[in-house]
């Protein structure tokens, strides 16, 4: 499990150490460093699935991310060409990178690789992950299939794509986490609990499998209570974006990192604070769980969370990014503010989900005439 990430000028980083709890929350305004946190640890990921960790460099572009070109990656006000990560997992186990930046070349290279090799042994680098992107695949009549990525690592997609074919593959699999288990569920596997899940989202859900092997395809279908079946595409976004969601939580055992960008998306709001609830339940599990998100009723999710006892205050890190400016420079500079037992925030820094607040003030003085 993560406990801390260190990065040196990196994109919008100069240098800055961001601490990590078994649930981390990542808030704040845009193009502020927030999806910066998250794409350096799939950086690392991704290198080291292309085989340059550790002993070259970054891969800059991949299937998990891609950041563009070397001068993209590099802190615009680097006083240095060097690139540094360095990742402490609760083991004490530590990760040092360090890549030189060529100006005249536009590339990075390893330089001074001092990483403990059992690094690689964690979560990040291994099947136990999941990474959801914001953009995650909506409604479609037929979703892939990929023996590759789900019966050979048990994974889900970026974007969720092969969730039904995960779900078609693993349906009847008790999940690894009894401690998850829906209270209404007919049974701990999988599809069962799913169903159960998503009804947290939209009531009464049932979900309907059907695999073409000779075309590689598979087929959702929706109901709910005796309705009739409904094609994917005819049940809206919010499904489909929560689906892999709820998949890659009741899916993972112990030690898994999931690495999640808005999950809040397409949901309505009850359906978030719901979503915040089973993020923070999933970390009390021992699932580490990284969210970037806009919603405050995700982060409210979470506190009802921490209020019910259901996961501890100290395994809860919130991080507010604020954008700030110096000699007409602009920087990030990162809040962290602390939650109690009763769910209560001890610090809102200003912009820290409290829009509503600054607009129900609006409404309550008397309109000028």
């Amino acid at each position: 499990m993560i406990s801390s990430l260190h990065l040196k000028n990196f994109k919008a980083f100069e240098d800055k150490m961001l601490k990590f709890k078994t649930l981390t929350l990542l808030s704040g305004l845009n193009s502020t460093g927030k999806s910066s946190v998250i794409q350096a640890l799939l950086l690392l990921r991704q290198s080291y699935q292309q085989n340059l960790l550790p002993e070259e460099g970054l891969a800059l572009n991949g299937d998990l991310v891609c950041i563009g070109t070397a001068q993209d990656a590099l802190f615009e006000a680097a006083k240095d060409d060097v690139i540094g990560f360095d990742l402490l997992l609760e083991d004490d186990t530590q990760g040092r990178w360090r890549f030189d930046y060529n100006r005249e070349a536009d590339v990075i290279a390893l330089s001074s690789p001092q990483t403990d090799s059992d690094v690689y042994k964690s979560s990040l680098f291994s099947d136990k992950f999941h990474y959801l992107q914001a953009e995650r695949i909506g409604p479609r009549t037929y979703f892939e299939i990929s023996d590759f990525q789900v019966r050979q690592h048990e994974q889900i997609g970026t974007r969720g794509e092969y969730t039904a074919h995960f779900l078609a593959t693993y349906r009847d699999k008790d999940i690894p986490n009894s401690n998850l288990s829906h209270p209404e569920a007919k049974s701990l596997n999988l599809k069962d609990q799913v169903e159960a899940w998503m009804g947290e989202v939209s009531p009464g859900t049932r979900i309907e499998i059907k695999s073409n092997q000779d075309m590689d395809l598979v087929n959702f279908q929706y109901s709910y209570g005796l309705s009739n079946p409904y094609r994917a595409t005819n049940v809206g976004f919010g499904i489909t974006y929560t689906l892999p969601i709820i998949v890659a939580v009741l899916s993972s055992p112990p030690g898994t990192l999931i690495l999640l960008e808005n999950p809040e998306a397409h949901l309505h709001p009850k359906g978030q604070s719901k979503m915040g609830e089973l993020l923070a339940l999933a970390a009390s599990c021992g699932i580490q769980v990284v969210i970037e998100t806009h919603s405050d009723h995700v982060l409210n999710g979470i506190r009802l969370a921490v209020h019910g006892g259901k996961i501890e205050p100290n395994d809860v890190q919130l991080h507010y990014f604020d954008r700030k400016e110096k000699d007409r420079q602009a920087y990030t500079e990162v809040i962290s503010p602390r939650i109690d037992r009763n769910g209560r925030i001890d610090y809102w820094p200003d912009g820290f989900f409290d829009e509503w607040d600054k607009s129900l003030m609006t409404l309550l003085k008397p309109r000028d005439a």
